[in-house]
């Protein structure tokens, strides 16, 4: 048991594969780690990890101890969010993990004003459009959009995710408004990267489904970067409602068929999946829910 507090360092040693990684997420030096490491080493009188210049890796024993140490640290996670709940009012350190356009368009608002509701509660948000790791980079909740593979993670429901095609005004001056799904093939049709395909367009009338090919010359893997082509006139493209929204308000877009719908998917928050899930993630979840406005969030009102 005097090993006890070790065990938190190792497993983090072990998750993320590296002193550095592990002491920026634990919020203490590398050498602390390293002493920490080497402390319970001498203490059960084995090896725990293989360590070279580039890489780190567990010993068939570090393997073994591993696999106790883990649940052991998930069991003192669980007696902390247990103890926590009864303390009324949410608190700890929160990390978040957010795809960029959305964490800076929708929650880069939403977390001040719930940082005035939860003062205790302090939040390290990180923003990449790369799926993350949560257990293995200690992220307690992340923004997920579309399918979640990943069935050791718990999903709730933030707001539905709309898309719509659009082009300037200025651009359909220029080329002219297609009136046919068959007359994109005539015009530049810019893309978001990571799409399912980026060769084609689907859209949905009366459950009837039509897949349109596609060709452009530019895609980039950031939404804000596909609307600001956009909107300079460079071309037509598929934009998220929660990016498009105000632009279409404020006449800078033009929404293009709205006769048809293009497939909708789902913005998720996901978290490990836990015996008690903690006050804070608990806080944060409710919060966004009512902020977003639930089934039809503000940015499609």
């Amino acid at each position: 048991m005097e090993n006890f507090g070790a065990i938190p360092v190792f497993v983090t040693v072990a998750d993320t594969g590296g002193f550095s990684p592990a002491a920026k997420l634990l919020g203490i030096s590398k050498s602390a780690v390293s002493k920490r490491i080497s402390q319970l080493e001498a203490q059960l009188g084995v090896k725990l990890l293989h360590r070279t210049t580039r890489k780190l890796s567990l010993t068939e024993a570090g393997e073994h101890f591993y696999q106790h140490a883990r649940i052991a640290h998930q069991a003192a996670k669980d007696a902390q969010d247990a103890v926590t709940q009864l303390q009324g009012e949410p608190q700890g350190r929160l990390r978040i993990n957010s795809p960029m356009s959305f964490g800076r368009l929708h929650l880069a608002p939403l977390i001040p004003v719930f940082l005035k509701r939860y003062p205790k509660i302090s939040i390290d948000m990180v923003m990449d459009d790369k799926v993350v790791d949560l257990v293995g980079e200690g992220f307690d909740i992340a923004i997920r959009a579309g399918d979640l593979p990943d069935t050791s993670l718990v999903a709730r429901k933030l707001a539905p995710l709309q898309s719509v095609l659009c082009a300037s005004p200025e651009y359909l001056k220029g080329f002219g408004t297609p009136t046919e799904l068959e007359q994109l093939a005539e015009h530049n049709c810019l893309v978001f990267t990571y799409s399912r395909d980026v060769k084609e367009w689907t859209f949905i009338k009366e459950n009837h489904l039509q897949t349109i090919e596609i060709k452009g010359n530019y895609q980039v893997n950031n939404s804000e970067a596909l609307r600001e082509a956009i909107i300079q006139g460079v071309g037509i493209g598929r934009l998220p409602t929660f990016v498009a929204g105000p632009d279409i308000k404020a006449g800078a877009l033009v929404p293009l068929f709205e006769e048809y719908q293009m497939p909708a998917k789902t913005i998720y928050a996901v978290f490990p999946e836990r015996q008690y899930m903690p006050a804070k993630v608990r806080a944060f979840i409710d919060f966004a829910i009512e902020y977003f406005g639930g089934d039809i969030p503000y940015w499609d009102n």
